[in-house]
């Protein structure tokens, strides 16, 4: 086992070390079927009357912060293959310095993604959540809550099994 530091500048507290290629731990839809298929309907549901390319940039910035290649590798191309643009996919990871590539309301989405996403930082800071309720209705901040619960719990997945970017055929 090769051991590297990690040293994540974006936030040194988590810094640690990761064991650099190594194979996949487990097959989580084959080992734990009824767990898999509550994940894959609890997303469905998630996404359900959200616009897909908001869907898509909520799951590539959780993904970002959470490090999860696999999930950023996936979400990605599905966004590349639902019309997304390069500038817009290449910039979320710092849309703050970028802010005219994305509408408010996606940059509410965004900011509420970090916040949730980092949620052991600071809590869900009240203007972040005014904000994201400034522009979504009730029910389509649940859904956007839901989506950012969705994407966090498959980035925990693919990184405690080490699934492995590009491997599924996507």
């Amino acid at each position: 086992m090769v051991m590297t530091t990690n040293t994540n500048t974006a936030n040194p507290t988590t810094a640690h070390l990761t064991e650099a290629a190594e194979e996949p731990r487990l097959n989580f839809a084959k080992t734990a079927p009824k767990v898999f298929r509550a994940l894959v309907g609890f997303d469905a549901a998630a996404r359900e009357g959200l616009d897909p390319a908001l869907v898509e940039l909520i799951q590539i910035r959780a993904s970002h912060l959470n490090h999860c290649a696999y999930c950023l590798h996936m979400h990605t191309n599905d966004a590349r293959k639902a019309g997304e643009s390069e500038d817009r996919l290449h910039l979320v990871a710092v849309w703050r310095e970028a802010r005219h590539f994305y509408s408010p309301r996606e940059q509410a989405a965004l900011a509420l993604t970090e916040a949730v996403t980092l949620i052991a930082d600071a809590g869900v800071p009240d203007d972040v959540y005014r904000e994201a309720g400034a522009h979504f209705d009730e029910r389509e901040l649940a859904q956007v809550l839901s989506l950012i619960l969705t994407i966090n719990t498959w980035n925990r997945v693919a990184l405690a099994t080490r699934m492995v970017a590009g491997t599924d055929g996507r």
